[in-house]
């Protein structure tokens, strides 16, 4: 079965290349701004909305009127208008807020379709550049790309996203099937009673970056040694990305090769990071990827994820004989149920519960949710 996936490399450009992504970067954030510029005061003044092929057009005349966006490739600057396009279909079907202006202190990334880009003997080089990426590679590429997207992060690294297609061959069917409840304790405890863990990651960097802050603050604003001071908080949130989305990835892996069917709660996360009191922890246990990865990852293995509606009484329900509390504060970690005198475990409890709905509703084809396989 076909399926795509994007590889992502990081690589360290030459200085004549370090230039010539800072003008790239440049001038498609500069097209970007200028046009949802122009389409928003259209809207508000004339109560005119602008379609695709008008702000193409404009292109057009934008060059004629800034001469500095005629040095880099025009791919990008139209993969810039068709990305921005792809925002306002979103923002109109519901999925997403407004388009938003990009900004010059933040990631950089431009997308390339193969108009701007060629690989030849493993070597990957782009549109105005004679020399090839000089790309660390991690492992070979399952097809020559689609489309790459080369990104600069806060920390001042490059990094390259391949998009390719390769067969997904799927896993021997395995006789497991587990539930997940995530928590912050553990980040996921299993109906078969293994707990996580969180190695909190942000706590392990707290102090220094808390060091690293009162520094920046104390800088002038618009000074070298604030842009120096800049840098080393952005490589120590790096730091805490890169440890987080690793672990994230170890374990969504190892779920997802163990058992046939996964099941998960479907939980708003979004809505429970705007507890101020909470948001940092939620933010830092990564609930939302990790789900994502248990998708797309069983979608490869030919393994079934099941999410059950979020407002399921996973907690409060005893998985052995069916009763109900009425009420369950967080602070009870275990509790007696007084219909089958069984203790329970507060995760482990909801994480059998868990897995008893998913089953049934992946048996009936109803989980309040819908089934992702």
């Amino acid at each position: 079965m076909k399926q795509k996936r994007a590889y992502k490399e990081r690589f360290y450009p030459t200085p004549e290349q370090e230039t010539l992504l800072a003008q790239s970067f440049g001038c498609g954030r500069f097209v970007y701004n200028n046009t949802l510029r122009f389409r928003t005061d259209a809207y508000y003044k004339d109560g005119k909305s602008i379609s695709h092929s008008e702000v193409e057009k404009r292109l057009v005349s934008l060059k004629k009127e800034f001469p500095f966006l005629v040095d880099v490739s025009s791919v990008i600057l139209q993969q810039t208008l068709r990305d921005q396009q792809e925002a306002f279909k979103n923002f109109w079907a519901g999925r997403a807020k407004y388009p938003k202006f990009k900004k010059r202190h933040s990631r950089q990334s431009m997308r390339l379709t193969k108009a701007a880009f060629s690989m030849k003997n493993s070597q990957l080089f782009i549109a105005k550049s004679k020399e090839p990426l000089n790309i660390r590679w991690s492992r070979p590429l399952a097809s020559e790309p689609s489309s790459i997207t080369i990104s600069k992060d806060l920390a001042g690294r490059y990094f390259v996203s391949m998009l390719c297609e390769f067969d997904a061959k799927p896993m021997p069917v395995s006789n497991k099937t587990v539930g997940i409840d995530l928590g912050l304790t553990d980040l996921f405890i299993t109906s078969d009673g293994n707990k996580s863990g969180n190695p909190r990651h942000t706590r392990r960097y707290e102090q220094k970056l808390a060091y690293l802050q009162r520094q920046l603050a104390k800088k002038q604003k618009g000074s070298n040694n604030r842009a120096k001071a800049r840098l080393k908080v952005a490589r120590v949130h790096a730091k805490i990305a890169d440890c987080r989305m690793d672990a994230t990835h170890k374990a969504s892996r190892t779920l997802i090769n163990e058992n046939q069917v996964v099941c998960v709660e479907s939980l708003n996360v979004k809505g429970m990071i705007k507890n101020p009191k909470l948001a940092r922890h939620i933010a830092d246990a990564n609930w939302g990827e990790f789900v994502r990865q248990l998708k797309y990852k069983s979608e490869w293995a030919d393994r079934t994820v099941v999410e059950i509606d979020r407002f399921f009484p996973s907690s409060k329900r005893c998985s052995c004989c069916g009763f109900v509390h009425e009420s369950l504060p967080l602070s009870i970690r275990e509790w007696y149920c007084p219909e089958c005198n069984t203790i329970h475990d507060r995760d482990i409890n909801a994480a059998k519960n868990i897995r008893t709905a998913g089953l049934a509703g992946l048996a009936c084809g109803a989980t309040g949710t819908g089934v992702a396989a």
